[in-house]
Protein backbone atom coordinates (compact mmCIF):
# COMPACT_ATOMS: atom_id res chain seq x y z
CA UNK A 1 0.00 0.00 0.00
CA UNK A 2 1.61 3.56 -0.97
CA UNK A 3 0.77 6.92 0.23
CA UNK A 4 -1.24 8.95 -2.16
CA UNK A 5 -1.00 12.79 -2.13
CA UNK A 6 -1.82 15.68 -3.56
CA UNK A 7 0.46 16.29 -6.55
CA UNK A 8 1.61 19.52 -6.10
CA UNK A 9 4.64 18.38 -3.87
CA UNK A 10 5.40 15.23 -5.56
CA UNK A 11 7.87 16.34 -8.11
CA UNK A 12 9.41 13.24 -9.08
CA UNK A 13 8.34 10.55 -11.69
CA UNK A 14 9.49 7.11 -11.80
CA UNK A 15 8.99 5.08 -14.94
CA UNK A 16 8.92 1.21 -14.18
CA UNK A 17 9.14 -1.15 -17.06
CA UNK A 18 7.94 -4.51 -16.32
CA UNK A 19 8.21 -7.66 -17.91
CA UNK A 20 4.22 -7.50 -18.72
CA UNK A 21 3.84 -4.01 -17.83
CA UNK A 22 4.41 -0.36 -17.42
CA UNK A 23 4.00 1.97 -14.98
CA UNK A 24 4.40 5.97 -14.16
CA UNK A 25 3.91 6.90 -10.51
CA UNK A 26 4.87 10.40 -9.29
CA UNK A 27 6.69 10.45 -5.81
CA UNK A 28 8.26 12.69 -3.17
CA UNK A 29 9.66 13.01 0.40
CA UNK A 30 8.66 15.52 2.59
CA UNK A 31 9.14 15.20 6.80
CA UNK A 32 10.43 11.91 6.24
CA UNK A 33 7.85 10.33 4.50
CA UNK A 34 7.78 9.42 0.66
CA UNK A 35 4.18 10.01 -0.96
CA UNK A 36 3.54 8.21 -4.23
CA UNK A 37 0.27 8.59 -7.01
CA UNK A 38 0.20 6.16 -9.89
CA UNK A 39 -0.91 7.99 -13.39
CA UNK A 40 -0.33 5.57 -15.78
CA UNK A 41 -0.41 1.72 -16.14
CA UNK A 42 -0.08 0.25 -19.86
CA UNK A 43 0.64 -3.10 -20.73
CA UNK A 44 3.99 -4.76 -22.50
CA UNK A 45 3.07 -7.31 -24.89
CA UNK A 46 5.96 -9.10 -26.56
CA UNK A 47 5.42 -9.73 -30.39
CA UNK A 48 6.68 -12.90 -32.04
CA UNK A 49 8.15 -11.92 -35.56
CA UNK A 50 8.23 -14.80 -38.04
CA UNK A 51 9.88 -17.09 -35.22
CA UNK A 52 11.69 -14.24 -32.85
CA UNK A 53 10.02 -12.98 -29.65
CA UNK A 54 10.58 -9.17 -30.01
CA UNK A 55 10.05 -6.33 -27.16
CA UNK A 56 7.53 -3.81 -29.25
CA UNK A 57 10.12 -1.09 -27.77
CA UNK A 58 8.26 1.59 -29.52
CA UNK A 59 4.63 1.13 -28.45
CA UNK A 60 6.25 0.72 -24.68
CA UNK A 61 8.27 4.28 -24.94
CA UNK A 62 4.84 5.57 -26.88
CA UNK A 63 3.18 4.53 -23.96
CA UNK A 64 5.23 5.73 -21.50
CA UNK A 65 5.53 9.28 -22.96
CA UNK A 66 1.24 9.29 -22.32
CA UNK A 67 2.85 8.51 -18.85
CA UNK A 68 4.76 11.24 -18.58
CA UNK A 69 2.60 14.21 -20.31
CA UNK A 70 0.17 12.83 -17.40
CA UNK A 71 2.46 13.42 -14.74
CA UNK A 72 3.76 16.54 -16.26
CA UNK A 73 -0.10 17.83 -16.10
CA UNK A 74 -0.68 16.70 -12.72
CA UNK A 75 2.69 18.18 -11.79
CA UNK A 76 3.83 21.11 -13.59
CA UNK A 77 6.92 20.91 -11.04
CA UNK A 78 8.65 17.85 -12.02
CA UNK A 79 12.26 18.17 -11.34
CA UNK A 80 13.67 14.89 -12.33
CA UNK A 81 12.53 11.56 -14.33
CA UNK A 82 14.20 7.99 -13.37
CA UNK A 83 13.61 4.83 -14.59
CA UNK A 84 14.01 1.30 -14.41
CA UNK A 85 13.25 -2.21 -16.03
CA UNK A 86 14.43 -5.99 -16.50
CA UNK A 87 17.70 -6.42 -16.90
CA UNK A 88 20.10 -8.09 -19.91
CA UNK A 89 18.10 -7.04 -22.85
CA UNK A 90 19.21 -4.27 -25.27
CA UNK A 91 18.37 -2.40 -28.76
CA UNK A 92 21.14 -1.86 -31.07
CA UNK A 93 21.90 1.56 -32.45
CA UNK A 94 23.56 2.77 -35.81
CA UNK A 95 24.29 6.44 -35.75
CA UNK A 96 21.68 6.72 -33.42
CA UNK A 97 18.78 5.27 -34.94
CA UNK A 98 17.74 1.94 -33.84
CA UNK A 99 18.33 -1.27 -35.26
CA UNK A 100 15.27 -3.28 -35.56
CA UNK A 101 12.89 -4.86 -32.54
CA UNK A 102 14.72 -5.76 -29.56
CA UNK A 103 14.94 -9.17 -28.70
CA UNK A 104 13.05 -11.20 -25.58
CA UNK A 105 15.23 -12.69 -23.05
CA UNK A 106 12.86 -15.60 -23.88
CA UNK A 107 13.43 -15.42 -27.01
CA UNK A 108 14.68 -19.39 -27.65
CA UNK A 109 18.38 -18.04 -29.85
CA UNK A 110 20.07 -17.72 -26.66
CA UNK A 111 21.48 -21.63 -25.74
CA UNK A 112 22.98 -21.12 -29.13
CA UNK A 113 24.71 -17.95 -27.28
CA UNK A 114 25.90 -20.33 -24.44
CA UNK A 115 27.83 -22.54 -27.16
CA UNK A 116 29.46 -20.10 -28.72
CA UNK A 117 31.08 -18.52 -25.45
CA UNK A 118 31.93 -21.43 -23.74
CA UNK A 119 33.64 -22.00 -26.77
CA UNK A 120 36.23 -19.04 -25.67
CA UNK A 121 35.72 -19.60 -22.29
CA UNK A 122 34.72 -22.25 -19.52
CA UNK A 123 32.23 -21.30 -17.06
CA UNK A 124 34.76 -20.97 -14.49
CA UNK A 125 36.73 -18.54 -16.30
CA UNK A 126 33.58 -16.87 -17.00
CA UNK A 127 32.15 -16.75 -13.60
CA UNK A 128 35.80 -15.63 -12.45
CA UNK A 129 35.44 -12.46 -14.84
CA UNK A 130 31.92 -11.35 -14.27
CA UNK A 131 30.61 -13.49 -11.12
CA UNK A 132 27.69 -14.04 -12.50
CA UNK A 133 25.18 -16.61 -11.98
CA UNK A 134 24.96 -18.46 -15.63
CA UNK A 135 21.51 -17.93 -17.43
CA UNK A 136 20.84 -18.49 -20.81
CA UNK A 137 20.13 -15.32 -21.73
CA UNK A 138 22.79 -12.68 -20.02
CA UNK A 139 23.82 -10.48 -22.54
CA UNK A 140 26.88 -11.70 -23.04
CA UNK A 141 25.23 -14.94 -24.56
CA UNK A 142 23.25 -12.60 -26.91
CA UNK A 143 25.69 -11.06 -28.12
CA UNK A 144 27.67 -14.32 -29.40
CA UNK A 145 24.48 -15.06 -31.05
CA UNK A 146 24.48 -10.96 -32.83
CA UNK A 147 28.19 -11.72 -33.68
CA UNK A 148 27.49 -14.99 -35.59
CA UNK A 149 24.82 -13.89 -37.55
CA UNK A 150 27.01 -10.53 -38.56
CA UNK A 151 24.11 -8.60 -37.15
CA UNK A 152 26.57 -6.98 -34.76
CA UNK A 153 28.35 -5.38 -37.03
CA UNK A 154 25.66 -3.15 -38.23
CA UNK A 155 25.94 -1.29 -34.72
CA UNK A 156 28.26 1.11 -33.18
CA UNK A 157 26.38 1.33 -29.93
CA UNK A 158 24.44 -1.27 -27.71
CA UNK A 159 21.76 0.26 -25.34
CA UNK A 160 20.36 -1.78 -22.32
CA UNK A 161 16.35 -0.74 -22.45
CA UNK A 162 16.20 1.38 -19.64
CA UNK A 163 19.50 3.23 -21.04
CA UNK A 164 17.77 3.18 -24.35
CA UNK A 165 14.78 5.04 -23.20
CA UNK A 166 16.91 7.65 -21.36
CA UNK A 167 18.83 7.89 -24.74
CA UNK A 168 15.45 8.75 -26.72
CA UNK A 169 14.15 11.29 -23.74
CA UNK A 170 17.97 13.10 -23.48
CA UNK A 171 20.04 12.42 -26.28
CA UNK A 172 22.23 11.23 -24.01
CA UNK A 173 24.02 7.04 -24.14
CA UNK A 174 25.51 5.83 -21.04
CA UNK A 175 25.03 2.55 -19.71
CA UNK A 176 23.90 2.56 -15.36
CA UNK A 177 26.12 0.64 -13.44
CA UNK A 178 23.47 -1.90 -11.38
CA UNK A 179 21.79 -3.08 -15.05
CA UNK A 180 25.44 -3.46 -16.48
CA UNK A 181 26.40 -5.72 -14.00
CA UNK A 182 23.86 -8.55 -15.06
CA UNK A 183 25.11 -8.09 -18.93
CA UNK A 184 28.39 -10.26 -17.84
CA UNK A 185 30.48 -8.15 -19.64
CA UNK A 186 31.25 -6.37 -16.47
CA UNK A 187 34.57 -7.14 -14.37
CA UNK A 188 33.45 -8.03 -11.10
CA UNK A 189 35.98 -7.25 -9.28
CA UNK A 190 36.58 -3.46 -10.28
CA UNK A 191 33.35 -2.47 -11.69
CA UNK A 192 34.32 -1.57 -15.26
CA UNK A 193 33.87 -2.90 -18.88
CA UNK A 194 36.08 -6.25 -18.96
CA UNK A 195 38.09 -5.22 -22.23
CA UNK A 196 40.15 -8.33 -21.75
CA UNK A 197 36.90 -10.69 -21.92
CA UNK A 198 35.11 -8.51 -24.62
CA UNK A 199 38.55 -8.82 -26.60
CA UNK A 200 38.44 -12.38 -26.21
CA UNK A 201 35.03 -12.85 -27.28
CA UNK A 202 35.84 -11.16 -30.54
CA UNK A 203 33.49 -8.54 -29.25
CA UNK A 204 33.53 -5.01 -30.17
CA UNK A 205 35.18 -2.93 -27.36
CA UNK A 206 33.39 0.32 -27.86
CA UNK A 207 29.79 -1.18 -28.38
CA UNK A 208 28.75 -0.56 -24.74
CA UNK A 209 28.78 3.45 -23.68
CA UNK A 210 29.98 4.85 -20.63
CA UNK A 211 29.02 3.64 -17.25
CA UNK A 212 26.83 6.23 -15.25
CA UNK A 213 26.23 5.41 -11.42
CA UNK A 214 22.53 5.43 -9.81
CA UNK A 215 22.22 9.09 -8.65
CA UNK A 216 24.23 10.66 -11.14
CA UNK A 217 22.26 13.05 -13.82
CA UNK A 218 22.18 11.57 -17.33
CA UNK A 219 21.11 14.58 -19.09
CA UNK A 220 18.18 17.07 -19.10
CA UNK A 221 15.19 16.53 -21.91
CA UNK A 222 15.59 17.55 -25.32
CA UNK A 223 13.93 20.10 -26.40
CA UNK A 224 11.71 18.43 -28.55
CA UNK A 225 10.79 15.84 -26.11
CA UNK A 226 10.12 18.43 -23.67
CA UNK A 227 7.48 20.08 -26.12
CA UNK A 228 5.96 16.68 -27.01
CA UNK A 229 5.27 15.83 -23.04
CA UNK A 230 4.33 19.63 -22.45
CA UNK A 231 6.95 21.64 -20.77
CA UNK A 232 9.19 24.13 -21.06
CA UNK A 233 11.44 22.92 -18.18
CA UNK A 234 14.56 20.97 -18.75
CA UNK A 235 13.61 18.20 -16.62
CA UNK A 236 16.91 16.09 -15.64
CA UNK A 237 16.47 12.08 -16.27
CA UNK A 238 18.59 10.64 -13.33
CA UNK A 239 20.39 7.35 -12.64
CA UNK A 240 18.81 4.92 -10.89
CA UNK A 241 19.09 1.55 -9.92
CA UNK A 242 17.54 0.52 -13.57
CA UNK A 243 18.20 -2.56 -12.95
CA UNK A 244 13.95 -3.26 -11.24
CA UNK A 245 16.07 -5.28 -8.74
CA UNK A 246 18.82 -3.24 -7.79
CA UNK A 247 15.93 -0.16 -6.66
CA UNK A 248 13.92 -3.10 -5.57
CA UNK A 249 16.38 -3.83 -2.96
CA UNK A 250 16.96 -0.31 -1.88
CA UNK A 251 13.33 -0.21 -0.81
CA UNK A 252 13.77 -3.38 1.03
CA UNK A 253 13.58 -1.87 5.02
CA UNK A 254 16.21 -4.96 6.53
CA UNK A 255 17.86 -4.33 9.49
CA UNK A 256 21.58 -5.50 9.73
CA UNK A 257 23.66 -8.57 8.16
CA UNK A 258 20.91 -11.42 9.75
CA UNK A 259 18.55 -10.39 7.15
CA UNK A 260 17.73 -11.46 3.45
CA UNK A 261 15.34 -10.60 0.85
CA UNK A 262 13.11 -11.81 -1.89
CA UNK A 263 12.09 -9.62 -4.69
CA UNK A 264 9.13 -11.47 -5.65
CA UNK A 265 7.26 -10.73 -9.26
CA UNK A 266 7.57 -12.13 -12.70
CA UNK A 267 11.05 -13.82 -11.51
CA UNK A 268 12.35 -14.28 -7.80
CA UNK A 269 15.59 -12.23 -6.77
CA UNK A 270 16.29 -14.00 -3.64
CA UNK A 271 19.63 -13.45 -1.95
CA UNK A 272 21.89 -11.08 0.33
CA UNK A 273 23.54 -7.61 0.13
CA UNK A 274 26.83 -7.78 0.40
CA UNK A 275 29.77 -5.41 0.18
CA UNK A 276 31.89 -7.64 -1.78
CA UNK A 277 31.62 -10.36 -4.21
CA UNK A 278 31.73 -14.07 -3.41
CA UNK A 279 33.68 -15.43 -6.37
CA UNK A 280 34.23 -18.92 -4.93
CA UNK A 281 33.79 -21.86 -6.83
CA UNK A 282 31.33 -22.93 -4.40
CA UNK A 283 29.44 -20.08 -5.36
CA UNK A 284 29.75 -21.12 -9.15
CA UNK A 285 27.99 -24.62 -8.68
CA UNK A 286 25.42 -23.12 -6.32
CA UNK A 287 24.34 -20.66 -9.78
CA UNK A 288 24.77 -17.73 -7.43
CA UNK A 289 25.19 -14.04 -9.06
CA UNK A 290 26.97 -10.73 -7.83
CA UNK A 291 25.09 -8.28 -9.18
CA UNK A 292 25.60 -4.14 -8.44
CA UNK A 293 23.48 -2.80 -6.07
CA UNK A 294 22.78 1.26 -5.30
CA UNK A 295 25.82 2.52 -3.24
CA UNK A 296 28.34 -0.21 -4.73
CA UNK A 297 26.68 -2.80 -2.45
CA UNK A 298 26.59 -6.21 -4.29
CA UNK A 299 23.22 -8.37 -4.66
CA UNK A 300 24.34 -12.12 -3.71
CA UNK A 301 21.26 -13.97 -5.09
CA UNK A 302 19.79 -16.34 -7.06
CA UNK A 303 17.65 -16.31 -9.91
CA UNK A 304 14.70 -18.32 -9.06
CA UNK A 305 11.68 -18.55 -11.54
CA UNK A 306 8.61 -16.72 -10.03
CA UNK A 307 4.86 -15.33 -10.16
CA UNK A 308 5.59 -16.02 -13.97
CA UNK A 309 4.91 -19.93 -13.59
CA UNK A 310 1.07 -18.46 -11.68
CA UNK A 311 0.50 -15.99 -14.22
CA UNK A 312 1.46 -18.04 -17.11
CA UNK A 313 -1.47 -21.25 -15.81
CA UNK A 314 -3.97 -18.48 -15.70
CA UNK A 315 -3.25 -17.10 -18.76
CA UNK A 316 -3.36 -20.91 -20.21
CA UNK A 317 -6.61 -22.03 -18.28
CA UNK A 318 -8.45 -18.29 -19.40
CA UNK A 319 -7.04 -17.41 -22.85
CA UNK A 320 -10.30 -15.09 -23.48
CA UNK A 321 -10.27 -13.63 -19.81
CA UNK A 322 -9.03 -9.89 -19.50
CA UNK A 323 -6.97 -8.67 -16.85
CA UNK A 324 -9.30 -8.33 -14.31
CA UNK A 325 -11.48 -11.96 -15.43
CA UNK A 326 -7.93 -13.92 -14.53
CA UNK A 327 -7.36 -11.39 -11.50
CA UNK A 328 -11.07 -12.50 -9.95
CA UNK A 329 -10.50 -16.39 -10.68
CA UNK A 330 -7.03 -16.38 -9.52
CA UNK A 331 -8.50 -15.05 -5.90
CA UNK A 332 -10.86 -17.48 -5.58
CA UNK A 333 -7.94 -20.54 -6.68
CA UNK A 334 -5.83 -18.83 -4.13
CA UNK A 335 -8.55 -19.81 -1.17
CA UNK A 336 -9.08 -22.92 -2.70
CA UNK A 337 -5.48 -23.75 -2.81
CA UNK A 338 -5.03 -22.48 1.22
CA UNK A 339 -7.65 -24.94 2.17
CA UNK A 340 -5.84 -27.84 0.62
CA UNK A 341 -5.10 -30.80 3.23
CA UNK A 342 -3.28 -33.02 1.49
CA UNK A 343 0.40 -32.57 0.15
CA UNK A 344 1.22 -31.56 -3.10
CA UNK A 345 3.77 -32.21 -5.61
CA UNK A 346 7.14 -30.29 -5.36
CA UNK A 347 8.88 -29.31 -8.41
CA UNK A 348 11.98 -27.29 -9.76
CA UNK A 349 10.67 -24.15 -10.88
CA UNK A 350 13.89 -23.45 -12.07
CA UNK A 351 13.54 -26.00 -14.67
CA UNK A 352 14.62 -24.70 -18.09
CA UNK A 353 11.25 -25.86 -19.63
CA UNK A 354 9.41 -23.36 -17.67
CA UNK A 355 11.33 -20.90 -18.86
CA UNK A 356 9.35 -19.49 -22.22
CA UNK A 357 5.59 -19.12 -22.63
CA UNK A 358 3.64 -21.97 -23.00
CA UNK A 359 1.15 -24.64 -21.20
CA UNK A 360 2.81 -24.47 -17.69
CA UNK A 361 0.03 -26.94 -16.10
CA UNK A 362 0.69 -29.28 -18.60
CA UNK A 363 4.73 -28.81 -18.14
CA UNK A 364 4.19 -29.14 -14.21
CA UNK A 365 2.18 -32.47 -14.84
CA UNK A 366 5.24 -33.60 -17.24
CA UNK A 367 7.71 -33.20 -14.88
CA UNK A 368 6.11 -34.67 -11.70
CA UNK A 369 5.15 -37.65 -13.89
CA UNK A 370 9.04 -37.66 -14.78
CA UNK A 371 10.30 -37.59 -10.94
CA UNK A 372 7.76 -40.20 -10.05
CA UNK A 373 5.58 -37.61 -8.37
CA UNK A 374 1.57 -37.54 -8.19
CA UNK A 375 1.35 -34.53 -10.29
CA UNK A 376 -1.56 -32.01 -9.47
CA UNK A 377 -4.81 -32.56 -10.92
CA UNK A 378 -7.25 -29.64 -10.24
CA UNK A 379 -6.49 -26.30 -10.49
CA UNK A 380 -6.49 -25.43 -7.59
CA UNK A 381 -4.20 -28.29 -6.78
CA UNK A 382 -1.76 -26.45 -9.57
CA UNK A 383 -1.49 -23.07 -7.91
CA UNK A 384 -0.62 -24.98 -4.52
CA UNK A 385 1.97 -26.81 -6.05
CA UNK A 386 3.70 -23.90 -7.68
CA UNK A 387 3.43 -22.02 -4.11
CA UNK A 388 4.68 -25.01 -2.23
CA UNK A 389 7.64 -25.55 -4.98
CA UNK A 390 8.59 -21.83 -5.38
CA UNK A 391 8.50 -21.51 -0.77
CA UNK A 392 10.66 -24.58 -1.21
CA UNK A 393 13.55 -23.20 -3.87
CA UNK A 394 13.42 -20.07 -1.40
CA UNK A 395 13.98 -22.15 1.51
CA UNK A 396 16.91 -23.82 0.09
CA UNK A 397 18.29 -20.83 -1.64
CA UNK A 398 18.81 -19.19 1.62
CA UNK A 399 20.13 -22.01 2.88
CA UNK A 400 22.73 -22.31 0.51
CA UNK A 401 23.25 -18.56 0.89
CA UNK A 402 24.44 -18.83 4.39
CA UNK A 403 26.85 -21.33 3.90
CA UNK A 404 28.31 -19.46 1.04
CA UNK A 405 28.20 -16.30 2.89
CA UNK A 406 28.82 -18.06 6.52
CA UNK A 407 25.63 -15.54 7.55
CA UNK A 408 22.98 -16.27 9.40
CA UNK A 409 19.62 -15.64 7.98
CA UNK A 410 16.98 -14.77 10.69
CA UNK A 411 14.44 -12.60 9.14
CA UNK A 412 13.31 -12.71 5.28
CA UNK A 413 11.64 -9.94 3.60
CA UNK A 414 9.29 -10.10 0.60
CA UNK A 415 8.92 -7.35 -1.56
CA UNK A 416 6.80 -6.60 -4.93
CA UNK A 417 4.13 -8.40 -6.12
CA UNK A 418 4.37 -11.75 -4.01
CA UNK A 419 4.30 -9.23 -1.33
CA UNK A 420 0.46 -9.34 -1.54
CA UNK A 421 0.37 -13.56 -1.78
CA UNK A 422 -0.54 -14.15 1.36
CA UNK A 423 -0.50 -18.41 0.82
CA UNK A 424 2.99 -17.70 -0.48
CA UNK A 425 4.59 -15.74 2.30
CA UNK A 426 2.92 -18.00 4.54
CA UNK A 427 4.49 -21.06 3.02
CA UNK A 428 8.06 -19.24 2.68
CA UNK A 429 7.97 -19.14 6.55
CA UNK A 430 6.97 -22.21 7.01
CA UNK A 431 9.45 -24.20 4.68
CA UNK A 432 12.18 -21.71 5.69
CA UNK A 433 11.83 -21.72 9.81
CA UNK A 434 11.90 -18.32 9.85
CA UNK A 435 9.92 -15.04 10.03
CA UNK A 436 8.99 -13.07 7.06
CA UNK A 437 7.90 -9.66 6.96
CA UNK A 438 5.97 -8.56 3.91
CA UNK A 439 6.38 -5.44 1.81
CA UNK A 440 6.16 -2.95 0.43
CA UNK A 441 4.65 -4.04 -2.63
CA UNK A 442 5.54 -1.08 -4.94
CA UNK A 443 9.28 -1.92 -3.72
CA UNK A 444 10.97 -1.10 -7.29
CA UNK A 445 8.98 2.04 -7.38
CA UNK A 446 9.45 3.45 -4.17
CA UNK A 447 13.61 2.90 -4.46
CA UNK A 448 13.88 4.71 -8.03
CA UNK A 449 11.63 7.20 -5.84
CA UNK A 450 14.41 7.56 -3.01
CA UNK A 451 17.42 7.38 -5.09
CA UNK A 452 16.64 10.52 -7.20
CA UNK A 453 15.06 12.42 -3.69
CA UNK A 454 18.44 12.36 -2.57
CA UNK A 455 19.63 13.41 -5.63
CA UNK A 456 17.82 16.41 -5.68
CA UNK A 457 17.73 17.00 -2.14
CA UNK A 458 14.84 16.04 -0.82
CA UNK A 459 16.94 13.36 0.72
CA UNK A 460 20.31 14.29 2.48
CA UNK A 461 22.57 13.79 -0.28
CA UNK A 462 25.28 12.16 2.47
CA UNK A 463 22.01 9.98 3.53
CA UNK A 464 22.97 6.21 3.14
CA UNK A 465 20.94 2.93 2.41
CA UNK A 466 20.23 2.96 6.43
CA UNK A 467 18.40 6.51 6.11
CA UNK A 468 16.55 5.46 3.12
CA UNK A 469 14.87 2.34 4.40
CA UNK A 470 13.94 4.35 7.07
CA UNK A 471 11.82 6.45 5.46
CA UNK A 472 10.46 3.03 3.93
CA UNK A 473 9.39 1.94 7.42
CA UNK A 474 8.29 5.60 8.29
CA UNK A 475 6.17 5.40 5.12
CA UNK A 476 4.97 1.66 4.35
CA UNK A 477 3.25 -1.33 6.42
CA UNK A 478 4.72 -4.65 6.52
CA UNK A 479 3.21 -8.06 7.50
CA UNK A 480 4.46 -10.59 9.64
CA UNK A 481 4.36 -14.68 8.96
CA UNK A 482 5.97 -17.10 11.57
CA UNK A 483 6.98 -20.24 11.11
CA UNK A 484 5.16 -23.26 12.73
Amino acid sequence: MTKDSTTAELTLAAVDLGATSGRVILGGVTEGVLRMKHLARFPNIPQHVGEDLHWNIQSLFASLNDGLRKAIGASPNIESIGIDSWAVDYGLLCGGRLLGLPHHYRDDRTSRGVELVHERLSPSELFAHNGLQHLDFNTVFQFAVEAETGFLDLADRALLVPDLIAYWLTGEMRTEATNASTTGLLSVLNGDWDTDLITRLDLPTDLLPPLVSPGERIGALTPAVAQRLGTADPIQVTAVGSHDTASAVVAVPMEGPNTAFISSGTWSLVGVELDAPVVTEEARDANFTNEGGVDGTVRFLKNVSGLWLLSESMRQWGHDATDAQRSSDLETLLAEAAAITTPVAVFDPSDDRFTPPGDMPTRIRDWCVEHGQEPPHTLAEVVRSILESLAAAYAQTLATAEELTGRSIETIHIVGGGSQNTLLCRLTAQRSGRRVLAGPIEATAIGNLLVQARSVGQIDPAAGLNEMRQIVKNSFPVEEYLPG
